[in-house]
């Protein structure tokens, strides 16, 4: 079958990895994505590092693939008019520019929209384009400080920590992805593009769920609980005999049945501290301290065993190395590899959308810079070779 998106040209602006992450999750359902860079520098992943590979960032390489890579220098009159061109052929325009540097550039929504009205322009931002803050530079850690994701990880007892991965960039790649494929079913209906306003801050915000109904709900902040749940209980992570960690969750009581019958602890089924999920969040720090020396008395994936044998939710906390090698991931074809240019071949994780019908792919490794150029401007542009030429001799292109 036709990959889903297969109709829809995406004209990227965007770098770093929300914006990038965005365009590869349309990139992966089929979408063209042209993806518009900077001449002589491009996006400036492509100098995250190291770790680099044969000179290509390990960083860039990671959310790039199945993109074609065009350099144009929006700083000049000509290279606008190219822009301008490739709009009146594109779907969505997506950028992740500091509110008002799009304008200066004649780049913003009001100026594109004139020229192609049922393209759909997208925005990604640290702050969103109004409040107070929207002028603000922004950084994921910055982010995950401000949106109480970084106040609720890391242990009670010492400093705040963030998620080990940039959880509000990919957050708002996530939302920008999900509100394009929207305004696309929308646009079918109206005829007519629209803007999109995604920011950071209300895409990281939006992940508190839970937590920030915990605290609407009582008044009280929630405190760091390192691994464990605020509502649940065991809910947390386990070091076992061979220093390695488990994770542990007893989700409801009928599994905290299993689970005491699995570690020999029948005793506690019917102990009042014990014997519902209330009072095992209201006694935790007893429960913990008692479970804490039984897990230490076995290897990590003995007591895996067990306790799966007993249907009892848990599992290995993986170090990355590992994920890569866990036969799930693999028989899930979540580790692929791809050739490249420069490269030979590379890793990258796969596709995680899985449809009955149609097959995703990667269908080309992330492009070297301005890779495509004269692909793209003779074919979708018409222009001849001595045009490009001259585009180039002048540093439009």
């Amino acid at each position: 079958m036709a990959l889903p998106l297969d109709s829809i040209r995406i004209l990227d602006l965007s770098r770093d990895l929300a914006g990038p992450f965005c365009s590869m999750i349309l990139a992966d359902l089929g979408a063209e994505v042209i993806k518009v860079e900077i001449p002589g520098r491009g996006d400036e992943a492509r100098s995250w590092g190291p770790p680099f590979i044969c000179g290509e960032s390990a960083y860039f390489l990671s959310v790039n693939r199945n993109k074609k890579s065009v350099t144009i220098n929006l700083k000049t009159e000509e290279g606008r008019e190219i822009l301008y061109k490739i709009v009146e052929k594109s779907d969505v325009f997506l950028e992740n520019f500091r509110p008002g540097v799009a304008e200066r550039l004649g780049i913003h929504y009001e100026k594109i929209s004139k020229i192609n009205p049922r393209i759909i322009y997208c925005s990604i931002s640290g702050f969103g384009h109004t409040g107070p803050y929207r002028n603000r530079p922004a950084y994921d850690i910055i982010i995950q400080g401000m949106s109480g994701i970084m106040g609720v990880t890391g242990e009670d007892s010492r400093p705040p920590v963030k998620v080990g991965v940039s959880i509000a960039d990919l957050s708002a790649g996530l939302y920008a992805a999900i509100a394009i494929l929207s305004a696309i079913i929308a646009r079918e209906k109206s005829g007519k593009g629209q803007w999109i306003d995604i920011s950071l801050l209300d895409s990281a915000v939006s992940l508190l769920t839970h937590v920030a109904a915990n605290y609407f709900a009582t008044g009280v902040s929630p405190k760091r609980m390192g691994s464990a749940h605020p509502n649940i209980a065991p809910y947390q992570c386990f070091k076992a005999a061979d220093e390695k960690y488990l994770v542990l969750a007893v989700g409801n009581d009928e599994i905290w049945k299993r689970f005491c019958h699995a570690i020999g602890l029948e005793r506690l089924i019917h102990d009042p501290e014990f014997a519902t999920n209330e009072k095992r969040v209201q006694n935790r720090e007893r429960l913990v301290s008692l479970l804490n020396e039984i897990f230490l008395t076995k290897r990590r994936d003995e007591w895996i065993r067990i306790l799966l044998e007993s249907d009892v939710p848990c599992g290995p906390l993986n170090t990355v190395d590992e994920v890569f090698e866990d036969p799930q991931i693999l028989e899930r074809n979540m580790l692929i590899e791809i050739k490249h240019p420069k490269v030979d071949k590379i890793k990258q994780i796969g596709i995680p959308i899985k449809f009955s019908e149609t097959q995703l792919q990667v269908r080309s490794p992330p492009p070297l810079l301005g890779q495509h150029t004269e692909e793209v401007l003779k074919n979708l542009l018409n222009m001849s070779t001595h045009e490009i030429n001259r585009l180039k001799e002048k540093g439009v292109i």
